[in-house]
């Protein structure tokens, strides 16, 4: 008998729902309609954005909040200019299509080690952080 390893959610805190047409090439829209966005084809000049930069924006915004979280579990606050640069590549290699991912943490003010403390944390409970670990190459750096 198979044991299943993936954690289940107990108690469903909020479900995003879009829809979309036309791919890469498309259009996407929200079910509450606070998200309309027009689809290019990653690098090309097309009048939209791409799932990369959408993976890139909404993985970057929820690592911030496990930050966030750890921080406060640390009793501190987190700087007021705490950002992350976060760069999705979209490549080919044996198999077909891959993604790997770059995040990179600026913590101003904050000392070293406390702030690789702050990201490992947030690398363990962020949902997108878990949802990509052992599926792609990711690199966390404290810049």
């Amino acid at each position: 008998m198979e044991t299943n390893t993936i954690d289940q959610i107990e108690k469903v805190i909020y479900t995003g729902k879009t829809h979309t047409t036309g791919g890469r090439d498309g259009a996407s829209q929200s079910s509450d309609k606070r998200l309309e966005i027009k689809l290019s084809s990653s690098g090309t000049s097309g009048k939209g954005t791409n799932p990369e930069q959408l993976l890139a924006a909404g993985w970057s915004a929820c690592f911030l909040g496990a930050m966030g979280l750890a921080a406060g579990k640390l009793k501190i606050t987190l700087p007021v200019d705490t950002a992350i640069d976060t760069e999705i590549d979209l490549g080919t290699g044996q198999g077909g299509y891959f993604l790997q991912a770059r995040l990179n943490v600026s913590l101003p003010g904050v000392d070293k080690e406390l702030a690789q403390t702050i990201v490992d944390e947030a690398h363990q409970t962020c949902p997108y952080s878990k949802a990509t670990r052992g599926n792609i190459d990711v690199v966390i750096s404290l810049v």
